[in-house]
């Protein structure tokens, strides 16, 4: 029953956002959210000298300054500008109400070894390693300092492995964005700070989850780790990852706005099509920096394959279906045979269009 309710209520939340007019529906990026971890009663990760909320918060200020010197016709919304402790329902709740394009969470790592060092970034997700879903649980425990978070959370268990798949049930509209972002940081902080790149996962984390636009939670690197520490204490370790990020922002913005073509709104389609489209759904279930041939040999055992171009990559896909269920069908035959990183992507002729509102139309339409 606990298992029903979870999935229930986090449904009701994904509808209710959605209907309420809290995604995305512009092509451009003008309003950013910058989330800096924990705070208050909630210190996040512990260092030997320092507490993942105090980097956090400052290496979020230091981003939102570099932003609005750099990168012009952005609006900022910190979730916390001080040291105060913000629920992480709220922290979604003032991102999606403010009309936010991008949404920044900012932390730092802990590990049981001192030796693990680098920065890792997340988007919503399956988490694919126990090390994931450490990291989700870790930061999503910052729900126990509430107290009516069995209420809040609709019985959410940050402890409870079950709860995690549930949680990950409903994939984000905006993954690709967020993945697109995410692997811009993670350049950014590899070759113009020298920090070791630990890469681009998934995992469950709840503030992710409620936010309705394209969404990161970056591990700036482990306080666990003496010499990481101290960098990360730093003023100019600080100033060099506030940087990084808005680099990484300035340039995901750039490509998204040159190519936001591919994701008009479903409204503006049917205005160019006047006609009733029909939504198709496919199965993405790889990318590459450059183009393979269809029949590449990775490929042999997929047919119907289409390919688009989006963020710079190419971006390959399965079926084409005319209603979700059977994607859902192909998705898990695909995961049989080896790929692993296989979403949901949905298309109105050969315009993809996010996943939620091609679902609306469907409904729609029936």
């Amino acid at each position: 029953m606990k298992r029903l309710l979870i999935f229930f209520g986090i449904l009701f939340l994904h509808s209710h956002y959605l209907s309420n007019g809290y995604a995305q529906i512009e092509n451009r990026i003008t309003k950013v959210i910058l989330d800096a971890g924990h705070g208050g009663k909630d210190p996040g990760a512990l260092g030997k000298n320092s507490r993942e909320k105090d980097i956090a918060l400052s290496v979020a200020l230091k981003t939102g300054k570099y932003i609005r010197d750099s990168i012009e016709g952005v609006q900022l919304v910190y979730t916390r500008k001080t040291d105060e402790f913000i629920e992480l329902h709220k922290r979604a709740k003032i991102a999606n109400e403010s009309g936010g394009d991008v949404f920044i969470s900012i932390h730092c790592n802990s590990s049981k070894s001192q030796q693990a060092f680098g920065s890792e970034s997340y988007v919503m997700g399956l988490h694919k390693s126990m090390d994931n879903l450490e990291v989700a649980k870790s930061e999503n425990a910052a729900i126990y300092f509430e107290e009516d978070y069995k209420q809040q959370y609709e019985g959410f268990d940050p402890n409870t492995d079950e709860d995690y798949i549930l949680l990950s049930m409903f994939q984000s509209a905006s993954i690709d964005q967020s993945i697109s972002l995410s692997s811009k940081v993670q350049n950014q902080f590899s070759e113009k700070v020298g920090r070791n790149d630990r890469g681009v996962k998934q995992a469950g984390f709840w503030v992710l989850y409620k936010t309705t636009m394209p969404g990161i939670l970056i591990e700036l690197g482990f306080l666990s780790n003496p010499k990481e520490e101290k960098f990360l204490m730093s003023e100019s370790g600080q100033d060099s990852l506030a940087m990084a990020i808005c680099l990484a922002l300035k340039e995901f913005k750039s490509d998204f706005e040159d190519q936001n073509s591919d994701l008009k709104p479903v409204a503006v389609i049917l205005k160019e099509k006047e006609s009733e489209p029909q939504v198709y759904y496919r199965v993405q279930f790889a990318s590459f920096k450059k183009e393979k041939s269809f029949d590449f040999k990775k490929f042999r055992s997929i047919g119907n394959i289409k390919m688009y171009k989006h963020d710079g990559l190419y971006k390959y896909t399965a079926g084409n279906e005319l209603n979700i269920e059977n994607a859902k069908e192909l998705k898990s035959e695909l995961e049989k045979k080896g790929f692993a990183d296989t979403f949901i992507v949905a298309f109105i002729g050969e315009k993809r269009i996010p996943l939620g509102e091609a679902q609306q139309l469907s409904e729609n339409k029936n």
